[in-house]
Parts: structure tokens; C-alpha cells; sequence
């Protein structure tokens, strides 16, 4: 993967080719940012850089081999750690080296994915992706390998956060006593969720999301849409190319969060004069609770968004407002003035609070439902 075909974050490219020429390459380093804004693909471009011994803007080099094997992710000194969950084939003690075949195919179909992505791909149901104590082990095995270009070693770990105790532990372990020619890349969309022991023992670089300009015109040169769309496309998506993908392709969402969304607000807006409305959100926590964990919070994430949208409309920021609801006879204009500020940090807080229990395997239709009741009383909230 070649730094030019990276949407945006000259500076980054420009940091990483200027410190990986003049060899003040740090042997471990932080990449954080936002879903779609390009952390692997900028660590898979780097990390062919400094493998492949490349020079100039372009990442072109004369060691062809070297970079042909990047091509088709896999080159033997460039190794990967993610998170991974049991399956029918892999039942116990997974690690990333068994699912190879399908980290490559994610990479090849968008490497601007996301975590939910790849737990799709895997199937993950009600499972709960980690990285774990034998991908720590694979790390050691694999970083005691004498290089096969005779130069640095990458490994590249991706969501990081998603580390649990043992391997945390084991990496720090590394990252303390680091073997030469080797350079770690932890990536994470979340730097709090790392412990702090291994952050700072990285050098952290930061990523913003991409500029409206940077997506659109990727739309139009690679995707062939028209400016009128592309623009409409990266508005929306938020600097997440993933999203804008998703977008153009009509499958921004797996399930009908929208639908599920009105139905919940509805509902909630009903049970304060009608108490049988109480039963058509117990009825909807049981249908939410019934999808996968990882679905769950996507969903309340989303949620949160739209309370967003709706807050921004309310303050009068026009501008901000990307949100175009299609369920029938719902608008955010309607919707906008139960978003005030003398209750969204609430909601916020709920929500939030919501999917961190269902991140720790709470019982789903217990917590969805103390949500809905919360809802009923603050939108509510004058």
C-alpha cells in the first residue's frame, strides 16, 4: 500500500517518510483516530516504507519483490494482531493467525473498514472480539524470526484497546525490553482504553477525520460520482470514508436502526399519558436485545448521533445537520425541540452507560428497558 494512495493527513505522511529517512524510526507508536479516517492503511504504507526500504513520496523503491509482496499482504516481516472470538472452526483459544485468510480478504474488500465490519465477517453473533494471551505468544514467536530483508520487523496491532488483561501485560513485557529492528504499531479508536503502562511507552499520533473536500473528490475520481452527490456523500458521512462507502453503495445500516429508532421515541413519548405504552417498549427491548451485542451498540451509537443531529438543528447550527430521516411522518424539525440542553447530557450519559453494560455482557433486555423508562421521563424534560 503506497502513502499516495492514503486519503489526506499530509503532515502524517510527511512526519512518518521524513523521521523513517534520516533512521529515527521509534520502535513502538500509537496511531489514534476515528472510525474511516485511514490508521491502518497509513501503518500498512509505512510499514511498507521502512520493510522495503522505499524513498520518495510515492513509497517506489527498487526493491520490487519486496513490494509485490505487500501487494497481496503478505510479506513475511509484516505481521498482524486484531480482535477474533471463537467459531464453529476455531472453538477454542483463538488467535489472529487463524483467521489470515480472512483479515486479507478484509483488507483487499475496504481497508478503511471498521471493527463492526470485521466482526461481520467473522460472524461474531453475541460473542464479544478480544485479543488474548496466545496472540501475545504468536507476537514473541513471531518477532524471534530472523528477518527476511534483513531489516525491520512490523507488527501491527490493530484496536489495541481490545487487549485484555494477559495480553496487555505480555505486550508491555515487549515494549519495555524491544528486540532491534522491530516496530511496533498499536492502532485504536479509543486511546483512554489503553492501558496507560503501554501508552506511554509510545510515540501517539493522532488523526482527525477527513475533510468533506478529501472524500468528495475520491468519490468522483475513484467511484465516479457526480460532484452534486459526492458532496451531499461526504457531507454525511462525518470525515468517515467507511461510512461514505457505505452510503454510496444504499447499506449504510445492516439492520433498520431508523425504524427501531421512531418506534422507541414513540413509544417513550406515549407511556407518560398512556401506561400500556409501557408494553410496546418492553416488547421493543426484547426485539433489540435479540441481535448481536456488537449490533447493540452500534445502534445506541447511532442513537446518540441522531440526539446529536436533533440538538444541533435545535441551536439553530444548520450547517452541521446531515441527518435525513426517511420513516414516514417523522422529521427532525418535529423531534429537534425535546433535545435541549437542559436534558441531552442525560440521554447522552444513559446511552452511553447503556452500551458500556452491554459491553460487559449485561443482561441486554434488563438494560435496554431502564433505558427506555429513562427516555420516557427525559424528553419529557422541560
Amino acid at each position: 500500500m503506497l502513502f499516495s494512495e492514503i486519503l489526506g493527513h499530509d503532515h502524517i505522511k510527511n512526519h512518518l517518510i521524513k523521521s523513517a529517512s534520516i533512521g529515527r524510526i521509534p520502535h513502538a507508536q500509537l496511531f489514534i483516530g476515528p472510525e474511516g479516517t485511514g490508521t491502518l492503511p497509513m501503518a500498512i504504507a509505512y510499514a511498507q516504507y521502512i520493510i522495503c526500504g522505499n524513498s520518495g513520496n510515492e513509497n517506489i523503491g527498487s526493491n520490487e519483490a519486496c513490494n509485490l509482496k505487500f501487494n497481496s499482504i503478505s510479506h513475511p516481516d509484516l505481521h498482524f494482531v486484531y480482535p477474533t472470538v471463537t467459531t464453529e472452526d476455531i472453538k477454542s483459544k483463538p488467535k489472529s493467525l487463524d483467521f489470515i485468510q480472512d483479515w486479507r480478504t478484509f483488507l483487499n474488500e475496504n481497508s478503511y473498514g471498521s471493527l463492526f465490519d470485521w466482526y461481520t465477517l467473522l460472524g461474531v453473533k453475541n460473542k464479544q472480539g478480544e485479543i488474548r494471551v496466545e496472540d501475545a505468544n504468536e507476537i514473541v514467536k513471531s518477532l524471534s524470526l530472523k528477518s527476511l530483508e534483513g531489516g525491520y520487523k512490523v507488527m501491527i496491532i490493530w484496536m489495541a484497546d481490545k487487549m485484555n488483561i494477559s495480553a496487555s501485560n505480555k505486550l508491555l513485557k515487549l515494549l519495555e525490553e524491544p528486540t532491534d529492528k522491530t516496530v511496533f504499531i498499536l492502532i485504536s479508536e479509543n486511546e483512554e482504553d489503553i492501558i496507560q503502562t503501554i501508552r506511554s511507552r509510545c510515540q501517539v499520533l493522532h488523526f482527525n477525520a477527513l475533510p468533506e473536500e478529501v472524500i468528495s473528490s475520491e468519490l468522483i475520481t475513484k467511484y465516479g460520482v457526480t460532484e452534486n452527490s459526492a458532496m451531499k456523500i461526504a457531507h454525511q458521512s462525518q470525515g468517515n470514508f467507511n461510512k461514505a462507502l457505505q452510503i454510496l453503495n444504499g447499506d449504510s445500516e445492516e439492520f433498520p436502526f431508523e425504524e427501531w429508532f421512531v418506534t422507541w421515541l414513540r413509544a417513550a413519548y406515549s407511556a407518560k399519558k398512556n401506561a400500556a405504552a409501557i408494553n410496546d417498549l418492553i416488547a421493543w427491548s426484547e426485539n433489540i436485545a435479540s441481535i448481536g451485542r456488537e449490533s447493540q451498540k452500534k445502534f445506541l451509537n447511532y442513537c446518540i448521533d441522531v440526539f446529536r443531529q436533533a440538538l444541533m438543528l435545535n441551536y439553530q447550527a444548520e450547517k452541521l445537520v446531515y441527518f435525513e430521516p426517511k420513516v414516514n411522518g417523522f422529521t427532525l424539525e418535529k423531534f429537534a425541540p425535546f433535545v435541549t440542553g437542559n436534558n441531552i447530557h442525560e440521554i447522552f450519559t444513559s446511552l452511553s452507560d447503556a452500551s458500556y453494560h452491554i459491553e460487559r455482557n449485561g443482561n441486554a433486555k434488563i438494560i435496554l428497558t431502564d433505558l427506555s423508562i429513562k427516555l420516557t421521563r427525559l424528553i419529557h424534560k422541560n
